[in-house]
């Protein structure tokens, strides 16, 4: 089977990486693809969003399969176009349509559906600039500290979370005056919850489903959970509190109702729900839905599936998801990300890196890297590089990773050296 994933990231190298054990697969090709996947499939330099091109590509490998990593591609109406074009909708495509795609494209969208199907949620109200008054309003009658969500996609730094009355009312007004652009025409003012996040993973084929390992990932920039907010700086899988009877609770009230809205609502959904959840005592809070795979928590889910990934996507593709066979390895799995220096900010790219050659125990996931003309590794976005490992206890995986971060070398690393602080003991 020939198989296109769309996508440049660590989330799409761990696709690749899984995807290419497979005794059913063909030609595996990455557009466009990392320094990473081109070591185990070929990079097609193609946009994420360029449908015409994809479509173009696939009919010319005879691709069966297309997995789409990122939102932007799905929230744009990737699957829509192959769907509704004679000439392709023999292609399966692994990713929601534009109206599931809503789910995480829209807040509101996916705030309204919460509600309208009994997901337990903070409660929230949206505002507009026309409104802005009843917003800051709002915002006096909310208790510290405040949340404020920009609506559309905003490449995860849509969020702002502040105990000061005044700064929550000045964000508020430049958001809506286009601090984050269109995403934020319209911005949730959301209940803060307390607790402790985790991640659950469902792929469905619009009929049944099957959950992947729970993932907990590290977004701030600085130890402790300080600073600003990043795509993510590691991660860890299983999440030591979300036991069997806590995953019993998220299946019945967030996954099922989930699933049997999108139904209602007339939404042929065949893809992967990310639900980032809040743990509130016990019971799962559903902070927000993503169409798709995590990152980096792909890259602590994927090795620890004992199954052929193709096979189960290529089962949830003919609506046979069913038929699934999902083994879970026991052991944890933990990743940490090296960025670039600067990053979240401004940040150089271009930077030679060493030291894979002596690399062990570990699977590197590349995020942003490129190859350079002399054969070397460049650095080429603000997460780098994710360093992957498996251990019978998580305090085992991690001396593993970080073994793996101090080999890898380049102008300006940083990596959390924390990762999992707040689950030991």
């Amino acid at each position: 089977m020939n198989v296109l994933i769309v996508g440049s990231g660590g989330r799409e190298h761990a696709f690749a990486w899984k995807i290419n054990q497979s005794p059913k697969l063909g030609n595996l090709f990455v557009a466009p693809g990392n320094a990473g996947t081109a070591e185990i499939a070929t990079n097609v330099n193609l946009d994420v969003t360029d449908f015409e091109g994809i479509a173009e590509f696939s009919k010319k490998e005879d691709i069966e399969l297309i997995v789409v990593g990122p939102e932007v591609p799905l929230v744009a109406g990737i699957t829509d176009f192959f769907k509704n074009d004679e000439s392709l909708k023999s292609i399966k495509v692994i990713g929601p349509d534009k109206q599931g795609a809503l789910l995480e494209g829209s807040k509101d969208f996916s705030k309204n559906f919460m509600v309208k199907y009994g997901v337990p949620a903070a409660k929230s109200q949206t505002f507009n600039l026309s409104t802005l008054e009843d917003g800051l309003k709002y915002l006096e009658s909310e208790k510290a500290p405040y949340v404020l969500k920009a609506d559309g996609l905003a490449a995860g730094k849509g969020v702002i979370i502040t105990s000061d009355l005044g700064e929550a009312k000045s964000n508020l007004k430049e958001m809506l005056e286009g601090k984050f652009g269109d995403a934020s025409s319209n911005v949730l003012i959301e209940q803060h919850l307390s607790g402790i996040e985790l991640s659950v993973f469902v792929l469905t084929d619009g009929e049944d489903y099957i959950i992947l390992p729970s993932a907990k990932d590290y977004k701030r920039i600085g130890e402790g959970d300080s600073g600003l907010n990043t795509g993510g700086m590691g991660a860890v899988s299983p999440v030591p509190f979300a036991d069997e009877a806590f995953l019993k609770k998220v299946e019945e009230k967030v996954v099922k109702p989930t699933l049997n809205g999108l139904k209602s609502e007339g939404i042929d959904y065949t893809g992967f729900i990310f639900i980032g959840l809040m743990n509130m005592e016990g019971e799962p809070y559903v902070i927000e839905y993503n169409v798709r795979m995590g990152d980096p928590e792909t890259e602590v889910v994927f090795p620890r599936l004992d199954a052929d990934l193709l096979e189960i996507l290529d089962l949830a593709g003919q609506k046979k998801l069913s038929e699934a066979n999902l083994e879970i390895d026991p052991r944890t799995a933990t990743t940490v990300m090296l960025v670039s220096g600067g990053y979240p900010g401004s940040y150089e790219k271009g930077k030679v890196m060493t030291g894979f050659e002596e690399l062990e125990e570990v699977i590197a996931f590349h995020a942003g890297t490129k190859d350079g003309e002399n054969g070397d590794v460049l650095t080429n976005g603000g997460r780098v590089i994710a360093i992957s490992a498996l251990g019978e206890t998580m305090e085992k995986a991690l001396e593993k990773s970080y073994r793996g971060a101090e080999k890898i070398n380049y102008d300006g690393k940083y990596f959390r050296k924390d990762i999992g602080f707040d689950l030991k003991g």
